[in-house]
């Protein structure tokens, strides 16, 4: 599903919580931009990153999977490589959020599918700093 602009702009205004895979204390790194980003425009961003869990990250405490996030998430922002897509579309999808966006430059086909089937938006090779700044 090609989704333009607009459509993009319109899913992101219909989420409020976003558990962030792959966030960064450093930062010069795109998650960690990404975050402080998201934040400064009040969405309540919950950092996902075993090697920082139980860390802070911008403020909030880091969790080492999302299975460990215990309030509602509507959507998972995944900064992690192709490799570790499909996992972490499971836990989604367990988790019950409603969509699932990843970084540019990931595309997972079969991830997209998974996540179509179980009725959850997936928005791939896409930056939702991009998408909100222009």
């Amino acid at each position: 599903m090609n989704l333009n602009k607009e459509s993009l702009k319109a899913i992101l205004k219909n989420i409020s919580s976003i558990a962030l895979i792959g966030a960064s204390p450093n930062p010069q790194r795109d998650s960690y931009k990404v975050m402080k980003f998201l934040i400064s425009k009040g969405y309540e961003v919950f950092p996902v990153n075993p090697n920082h869990a139980d860390n802070k990250i911008l403020g909030k405490k880091c969790f080492s999977n999302l299975k460990e996030i215990n309030q509602k998430i509507d959507m998972v922002d995944i900064f992690r490589s192709k490799e570790f897509v499909m996992e972490i579309t499971q836990d989604a999808i367990k988790k019950g959020v409603e969509v699932i966006w990843t970084q540019e430059g990931i595309v997972d086909e079969k991830s997209s599918r998974l996540a179509k089937d179980s009725d959850i938006i997936f928005v791939m090779n896409e930056c939702p700093k991009k998408v909100l700044e222009n």
